[in-house]
């Protein structure tokens, strides 16, 4: 099958499939992406050593559960790839990576000691319905014990998805709440039952299940880095090609 495929379609057939499906820009821009971090690393001394890729390469393998080389082998010809090109990609990413890290290691923490307050997060449910008069009624009904939040926000909520988890938002940052949504919330206390709020969104009454304190997990961390990195990655891509158009 790679064989054929390889037979079949020339380079610039797939570079006029990308440009058919609106891809190619993304690819394109991805390559410049790689340059520009191959050329800085280079200035600034980074480099990835052979046991680095070798350690990622074996991490793929576990991962896919690829224990011996025929499997791997397999495994490469199947996405058209040869080890030379899947070895080079795996040392592009580390280098990627490092150079990440490099840049903007320090800065994360900063940035995350600066805006911790944004990064609580609060776990909540949430019924909206389009009556301040219903939110009110179903805030008593609640309050009375008639009906529990769940089966209100099933009953009552108007977005559909969210009857289904009878009212449940799940885990949420304060930045991704409003601003008079989120300094109610994180005043109150779990179970508290918090509302009418209005927004454009219709009449909101919302329940706290838990509140959770700022935390720089190596998730967030890894979150925070790369959107550093890219931001980062976009201006000096732009840099470098004025820099190239107006010589």
């Amino acid at each position: 099958m790679s064989d054929l495929s390889k037979t079949l379609i020339a380079p610039e057939e797939i570079v006029n499939f990308l440009k058919q499906e609106m891809n190619f820009k993304e690819v394109y821009q991805k390559i410049l992406f790689n340059k520009v971090i191959g050329q800085v690393a280079e200035e600034r001394g980074i480099t990835v050593t052979t046991e680095e890729i070798e350690a990622e390469a074996n991490r793929q393998r576990r991962e896919k559960r690829l224990e011996k080389a025929a499997d791997t082998m397999a495994w490469l010809a199947d996405q058209l790839v040869t080890p030379d090109d899947w070895e080079i990609g795996i040392r592009d990413r580390l280098l990627s990576q490092k150079l990440a890290h490099v840049l903007f290691a320090e800065e994360v923490e900063a940035f995350f000691i600066k805006n911790k307050l944004d990064f609580e997060q609060v776990i909540l449910y949430q019924i909206i319905v389009n009556s301040e008069k219903l939110a009110q009624e179903i805030y008593y009904q609640i309050e009375d014990g008639e009906i529990s939040f769940y089966e209100a926000a099933h009953l009552y909520d108007i977005n559909y998805t969210r009857r289904q988890k009878c009212g449940y938002e799940g885990k949420i940052y304060r930045f991704n709440l409003q601003l008079n949504i989120a300094s109610v919330v994180f005043r109150s206390q779990p179970q508290e039952l918090i509302g009418p709020l209005q927004t454009e969104q219709g009449y909101h009454l919302l329940m706290i299940k838990e509140l959770l304190p700022a935390e720089l997990t190596p998730e967030k961390y890894r979150e925070l880095l790369n959107n550093m990195f890219h931001k980062w990655l976009d201006i000096e891509l732009n840099t470098r090609l004025n820099s190239l158009f107006t010589c």
